[in-house]
């Protein structure tokens, strides 16, 4: 197990010692309770001495893991030789082209093209070949060129007209995720003049291609307000077309499948409402589908139905005096919304997710069990025929609508992977139910997915609820207890469903054991299976977590000595406060940009996301029993002096969902009072955001960093 001493050698042979923040209480007073903060100046990024701590603590890690240099570039060396680095992926039909994405050896972002299509009644893609010409072959952008002389970039809107001649993009050179808006005539490959600045990512086309529409944010980086902007003329004669000023609500914009309508949504966690316009008519005014309610969230997608014009619409209401808690699908008149007929009841053993229109058929996309499901519902002259779900012969997968943007379409793209499968792309003919496969994800190495291993288990929480746990191994590893790496989320209702992962085959043919803990508050059981996760009964989520993980001690999986607990952003607060709750339980945690610090961030308004949180996590502004249960369990306000796993915290200082000043408190607060000798550093990329470092080759950096820590916790750095 890796060990701090409080000192280490650096690569240049000097000793680096770790990193002692200075303390200066601040009092927080909220309910009448005192919190003294010793460490909130680290907050003020413009001070120098703020910068030099983040520095000083990177010194640190870099002096505390230099011994792993080695390992790092072997991981390093492994992702890059099992991934086909000069790629294509698999042509998509729109219009008069097949689309598609290059990537290159040696460069760090793809490379969007085009070919044009020869023959119209052909729905099968073009083989193309990455070193052979491409007849036609037109790029329309160039991530690399973009990126050139950044430290960061990140694309935004990629997003063309109707008639395909030309292209709106933004990008983000910063990480603070506020884009530069650009257009570019596809038929000349000039860019025009136009430029919007500090946009939202997403821009959408009006049916003309003579305007498009795009979102700014307000000072707390939540996108507000819709803005119409006219091809040829100024920024300042954009027209504000919708604006939202409770700061509970984010606002988009896009269009229906069909592209007959263009729809505003607002929505905050529990509620929303959508607002559309006749996508041939720009300059009109928008008009609202249904009123906003509280605690009643829908979607509405435009289909022509036996001839008429429908809306089918997704939502969660109360249908016969029942709460649609797992939604509903009902049609209206687009003329009246409200007039709505039940297409699909509710199921408690069924979340619906989202329903996909075609001129002919439906896409219906659900989770049962724990997995997501897809299903195809053809139309007829009469209405509709019967859905029919899309099976696939694995124990474990994800199923998903890929690419699809014609409205008219023989075949649907449709997306398969597993722990174990490579991302399949298949052509599904819904007149045979045959899957064509176009695309495999390669692996080279001869990679056989026969040498692994993809099954579930079920913990019992301390309520008695069964939570179910995805596990991926060799299945040549020893029968005793092994070292296993277990991630948790558990917030948003987000699902963590089984995905390939080729950086990951450096982990489990070292001997590791890869495992995901599907615990309250994420959506992967249904729509309760978040509620009973949030706010009020967010514990819910930390203790599922050790539920899990003891289930996997007690059935010899694991043990605790060699069991690493990893999570991202509010997957961060998970696995910070399991090191409070169960620290024995874990050998080590891995927190990447963790919401550690969340009662401070959730109490102050002004901060970037705090409002529209409210929802999540309650208003512990304004309810004393949510300041008290936030408290409870916040990593920050509840590190003790004991011992603890070993900690690794990553963080970004340009991030703007999570600031990089929790970790950075979290880890100063760990390190004057965690007592032991387990290992605590702190790592900040000094030119990133929430998503961290960019380009291709340094991410799989930061991943052979990780992963060289993670093995070397458990004692696999010499594997």
């Amino acid at each position: 197990m890796a060990l701090d001493s409080g000192s280490a050698t650096s690569t240049s042979g000097a000793i680096v010692t770790a990193p002692i923040a200075k303390r200066v209480p601040t009092e927080r007073v909220h309910h009448g309770d005192v919190f003294t903060d010793e460490y909130e100046w680290l907050r003020d990024k413009e001070n120098p001495e703020v910068i030099a701590y983040l520095e000083a603590e990177n010194a640190y890690t870099d002096a505390q893991t230099a011994k792993l240099a080695p390992l790092r570039e072997k991981i390093f060396e492994e992702i890059k030789g099992r991934t086909q680095e000069t790629d294509l992926s698999v042509p998509t039909r729109m219009g008069e082209y097949w689309y598609y994405s290059r990537s290159f050896e040696g460069r760090q972002y793809g490379v969007h093209c085009r070919c044009p299509i020869s023959d119209p009644d052909d729905w099968t893609p073009p083989k193309l070949e990455v070193d052979a010409a491409i007849p036609g072959e037109q790029i329309l952008l160039d991530s690399n060129e973009l990126a050139e002389g950044h430290d960061f970039f990140a694309l935004g809107a990629f997003s063309l007209s109707h008639a395909g001649d030309l292209l709106a993009y933004s990008v983000d050179t910063v990480g603070d995720e506020r884009y530069l808006l650009r257009f570019k005539n596809l038929a000349t490959g000039e860019l025009l003049a136009d430029e919007v600045a500090e946009t939202a990512p997403g821009a959408t086309w009006s049916l003309d291609g003579t305007h498009v529409f795009y979102q700014t944010v307000d000072e707390s980086w939540r996108p507000d307000t819709v803005w119409r902007h006219r091809l040829g003329t100024a920024k300042d004669d954009d027209v504000k077309v919708f604006h939202e000023p409770d700061e509970r609500y984010w606002v988009s914009i896009g269009a229906t499948r069909s592209e007959k309508y263009l729809v505003i949504w607002v929505g905050s966690k529990i509620t929303s409402e959508g607002w559309i316009l006749e996508s041939d008519s720009p300059e009109g005014e928008f008009r609202v589908l249904i009123p906003r309610r509280e605690g009643v969230e829908y979607s509405a997608e435009h289909a022509v139905v036996g001839g008429r014009d429908r809306l089918l619409i997704l939502h969660n209401d109360v249908v016969d005096g029942v709460k649609a808690e797992n939604f509903v699908l009902t049609e209206a008149p687009v003329s009246d919304p409200d007039d709505q007929t039940i297409l699909i009841p509710h199921r408690d053993d069924v979340r619906l997710e989202d329903i996909d229109a075609f001129s002919d058929k439906l896409v219906l996309s659900y989770r049962r069990e724990a997995l997501p499901r897809v299903a195809v519902w053809p139309l007829t002259s009469e209405g509709y025929g019967e859905p029919k779900e899309i099976e696939f012969d694995l124990a474990l997968f994800s199923a998903g609508l890929g690419s699809n943007p014609e409205w008219e379409q023989p075949t649907l793209r449709i997306g398969l992977t597993s722990f174990i499968t490579p991302m399949q792309v298949f052509d599904y003919v819904p007149e045979t139910g045959e899957l064509q496969l176009r695309k495999e994800q390669p692996v080279l190495g001869g990679y056989d997915a026969n040498d692994y291993r993809q099954y579930r288990e079920w913990a019992v929480a301390a309520d008695g609820t069964r939570v179910p746990i995805s596990i991926v191994a060799r299945k040549d590893v020893p029968v005793t207890p092994k070292p296993l790496l277990l991630y948790g989320y558990g917030s948003y209702e987000a699902s963590i469903d089984p995905g390939f992962s080729v950086a990951r085959l450096s982990m489990l043919d070292r001997g590791m054991v890869f495992a995901v803990a599907h615990v309250r508050g994420g959506g992967e059981m249904g729509r309760l299976w978040y509620e009973h996760g949030k706010t009020l009964t967010k514990k819910n989520t930390f203790t599922d977590f050790v539920s899990c993980a003891k289930h996997l001690v007690n059935t010899g999986v694991t043990a605790p000595d060699r069991m690493i607990a990893d999570g991202g952003s509010a997957g961060g607060l998970l696995v910070g406060a399991v090191a409070n709750l169960a620290p024995e339980t874990f050998a080590g945690i891995l927190a990447n940009v963790p919401f550690v610090d969340p009662l401070t961030s959730i109490l102050d308004p002004s901060l970037p996301l705090t409002v529209i949180e409210w929802d999540e996590w309650g208003n512990p502004l304004e309810d004393k029993e949510v300041y008290e249960y936030m408290k409870s369990y916040s990593p920050y306000e509840n590190v003790e002096a004991k011992d603890y796993p070993a900690i690794l915290a990553i963080t970004s200082l340009n991030d703007t969902r999570v600031l990089y000043v929790e970790p950075a408190k979290w880890v100063a607060r760990l390190r004057a009072l965690k007592t032991g000798h387990s290992q605590l550093m702190l790592k900040t990329e000094m030119s990133a955001g929430h998503g961290g470092v960019s380009g291709r080759y340094e991410k799989w950096k930061e991943v052979a960093f990780e992963f060289a820590w993670v093995l070397d916790t458990v004692g696999l750095s010499e594997a």
